[in-house]
């Protein structure tokens, strides 16, 4: 009691309460005032952040080899380290033997891992016999391959993830390459390669003997033809030489008793090949 101070008497709940707790309260309420303060001061880094991200992932979506050397060793290493499957565009016909030796042995190591190839070549390519010999030795280790008589500028596709592109930056020379890995535009991609691949034909190699002109090679050189593409532009979209594709224009011309390529075409267009194609397609 005020003035007595042996003698005690109860007081409210409440004052002993705010007695008991005040110290804790008011230590409460410092650290939320300083989780406040923390939280403002890092939510206002927010747009900083995302204008880093962006750059990251521009920065980690695509990589630009500019040095040719450089090529070849970023190829090994994004076959190596392809686990699931690997799917190829291969454009401009028969690629040189040399070439062809390193991929054969590319290609069974990468089988023999458990990855799927899946590789697209144009028609042309069914006329090598150095082509003919390394499909025969990786189709026979699982690895699957098709033609087709046009296909874009080349394209390899590791595991749905990783895709490589020529360099088109610097005209002529030898190109660069671009690695992209940014999702959307590797599932377009990937989208593009499963759409050439259902419109491609097995490659199936039936014997050493070189075959002659197929029918589609046949109608790809006609619709080209037809189009007006002078030989040179023919040869380059099937991706054969000039002397091969000349030819095959001279076979066809006999084919189609014509002694000139106004006759051919008029020939053509009178026997309904093109219409057939059409229809076919």
């Amino acid at each position: 009691m005020p003035g007595s101070p042996e003698s005690l008497v109860p007081v409210g709940p409440d004052v002993a309460a705010a007695d008991l707790v005040g110290s804790a309260e008011r230590q409460i309420r410092d650290l939320q005032q300083a989780v406040t303060d923390v939280r403002g001061k890092l939510l206002s880094l927010t747009p900083l952040y995302f204008e880093g991200r962006r750059l990251r992932n521009r920065l980690e979506a695509f990589d630009i080899i500019g040095d040719v050397s450089r090529v070849q060793p970023m190829l090994d290493h994004l076959t190596q380290n392809c686990t699931e499957e690997m799917y190829t565009v291969q454009p401009g016909g028969a690629r040189p033997p040399e070439k062809l030796a390193a991929a054969r042995q590319s290609a069974l190591s990468t089988l023999a891992r458990g990855v799927r190839i899946r590789t697209i070549y144009q028609h042309t390519a069914r006329s090598d016999l150095a082509t003919r010999s390394y499909v025969r030795d990786v189709t026979a280790q699982g690895a699957e391959i098709r033609t087709a008589d046009e296909l874009i500028d080349r394209l390899i596709i590791y595991d749905r993830e990783t895709v490589f592109l020529p360099e088109r930056t610097r005209p002529g020379g030898a190109p660069g390459a671009a690695i992209v890995r940014e999702p959307t535009l590797v599932s377009f991609l990937c989208a593009v390669f499963d759409h050439l691949w259902e419109g491609a034909t097995p490659f199936a190699v039936d014997s050493q003997k070189a075959p002659t002109t197929t029918d589609d090679l046949k109608q790809s050189i006609i619709r080209l033809m037809a189009k007006g593409y002078k030989d040179e532009m023919v040869a380059r979209r099937l991706g054969m030489s000039v002397r091969t594709c000349r030819r095959h224009i001279a076979e066809i011309t006999e084919e189609l008793e014509a002694t000139s390529r106004f006759q051919a075409g008029f020939n053509v267009a009178m026997s309904g090949i093109l219409d057939q194609y059409r229809n076919n397609t």
